[in-house]
Order: C-alpha cells, then sequence, then structure tokens
C-alpha cells in the first residue's frame, strides 16, 4: 500500500507540471494546493509503511527515487520558467547522482541508505528526522512559493516581486541543505570505494 502511494506521486507531479505551463493564472494558482498535496504523500506513504509493517530496502529505494525524481524536475522546470537560476537544478542534479551511486554501493550489502553514515555528526544531518524534516519544509516552501510566484507573475499582480524574493530565500535554504546532508555521504562513501562489497553473478551478468 505504503509502494502504491509513492508510486502514484508520479502522475500527479506531471500532471502538475502540465498546470504550470498552460499560461492561465488560475490553473497556476490551483497548483499551489496540488503541490502540497504531492508533497505530504511522501509524509502519508512513510506513515503508512511503518503502521503496517511495510518498512524495507525496495521501499526506502522507491522513496528516495521518487523524492529525486520529483525534486530534479521542479527544479528544472522553475529554472525553465526563469523563476530561478541554472545552477540550481544543476547542484541538485550532480548532487543527487554522485549521492545515489554511492549509495548504490552499499545498498549491494543490503544496508538501507540512510544506515550509510555512522558519525553522529553525519547520522544527523542525513537521517535525524529534525534535518529531514527541516529540508522537506523547506523544499515545500520553495515549491509552493515558486507555483503562487508563477501564477501572480502571469496575473500580472503588483505584489509578485516580494513573493518572488521569498521565494528564492527558501529556495536557497533548501538548497544549502541539499548539499549540507549530501557531504556526509561523499566523506563517509569513501570507505566503500576502498573496501567494495564483492561483487554478485547475477551484478557481473549485468
Amino acid at each position: 500500500m505504503a509502494n502504491i502511494i509513492t508510486l502514484i506521486r508520479f502522475p500527479l507531479l506531471f500532471l502538475y507540471v502540465g498546470l504550470l505551463y498552460t499560461n492561465n493564472p488560475t490553473l497556476q494558482l490551483w497548483d499551489v494546493p496540488f503541490i502540497i498535496l504531492i508533497i505530504l504523500l511522501d509524509t502519508v506513504d512513510g506513515v503508512i509503511a511503518r503502521s503496517r509493517g511495510e518498512v524495507s530496502l525496495i521501499g526506502s529505494v522507491l522513496d528516495i527515487a521518487t523524492d529525486r525524481t520529483l525534486e530534479i524536475v521542479l527544479w528544472v522546470v522553475f529554472a525553465h520558467l526563469g523563476l530561478i537560476p541554472i545552477v540550481i537544478p544543476l547542484i541538485v542534479i550532480a548532487r543527487g547522482t554522485t549521492v545515489d551511486a554511492i549509495r548504490a554501493v552499499g545498498m549491494r550489502s543490503g544496508v538501507a541508505a540512510f544506515d550509510q553514515v555512522q558519525a553522529p555528526i553525519s547520522r544527523f544531518l542525513v537521517s535525524s528526522k529534525y534535518m529531514r524534516s527541516g529540508y522537506g519544509f523547506a523544499k515545500g516552501i520553495a515549491f509552493s512559493m515558486l507555483t503562487l510566484d508563477l501564477g501572480l507573475l502571469t496575473k500580472g499582480c503588483t505584489w509578485q516581486p516580494t513573493v518572488h524574493f521569498i521565494a528564492l530565500i527558501f529556495t536557497w535554504i533548501a538548497i544549502s541543505m541539499n548539499i549540507a546532508r549530501g557531504l556526509p555521504v561523499l566523506i563517509e562513501g569513501y570507505s566503500l570505494f576502498k573496501n567494495p562489497p564483492p561483487i554478485t553473478k547475477n551484478v557481473n551478468e549485468e
């Protein structure tokens, strides 16, 4: 059930993106609660997974992949719409692909992504509820404000520049947290390359 909710976010995401490009301020403004709903579904699937005992390695991988897809798509779209600098999606893509590559090595040994860092400060940055919730909140506000920003820009509202300024503040907060949460994985992940897990027969055949 939790994995189904995770997968539902994909069609909702692309419907949301489609509405952004309608150039219709009413539809764009309706996209504000829509993106909030999509983001909240990430919390819902986690709650359901824990309550139903569906927490698993594949569920963790699927959840991270969905979050990564949503994040990259939205940053790229907002950059394409001219709402944020192009450097933002470039940072997110570079950080995401590098971190995911390192995590993939650890997962071959059956270690979940958030369990691959051991230092206390690393675990705080990467897997603590405080940082995960804080990062999710910053992203959620940034995506919501950028969506509102676009709707007001299309509508020609006089207070759109203020909304845009606030949106950029939360955007840079989110990006700073993105980098901060990725660094421990890169630093501690170096040990995986010095002592990599054994390659299985199936991996060789692929």
